[in-house]
């Protein structure tokens, strides 16, 4: 559920997904996090928090069926895109599981590698 402001600005593509995720609370979805900039041309007087928490307007079934798969495996649903379809805004929802401890590890190490690389480099170069 969007302002018509909120909607302008998504136009303009004024929208910032990172670090949002969507919860579900009373049979309900929600995303949280979603940075939506102020419109610039607005008349609106009571200006709305950016980050303030939207209502998904979903499927009975596909509410359902999302907090399911959350609940039962454990997984996380965030947004990855928003987008118009005949002047209807839509978000694009994924499901995702989060890294085990020895994949971060495996992560951190190759990072680690990397950045050693780089500053030989570096070295070699001066």
């Amino acid at each position: 559920m969007l302002n018509g402001s909120e909607v302008k600005s998504i136009r303009e593509g004024k929208v910032n997904l990172r670090d949002s995720h969507i919860r579900f609370l009373n049979g309900e979805a929600f995303v949280i996090g979603m940075h939506i900039s102020p419109y610039a041309h607005s008349q609106d007087r009571a200006v709305l928090d950016p980050n303030r928490t939207r209502k998904l307007l979903l499927n009975r079934s596909e509410i359902v069926r999302l907090m399911g798969q959350v609940t039962r495996k454990g997984l996380s649903c965030v947004p990855l895109s928003l987008y118009f379809k005949r002047g209807i805004a839509k978000l694009e929802i994924g499901l995702g599981q989060g890294k085990k401890q020895y994949d971060k590890r495996a992560t951190l190490k190759k990072r680690e590698q990397e950045r050693q690389m780089r500053q030989a480099l570096k070295r070699k170069v001066k």
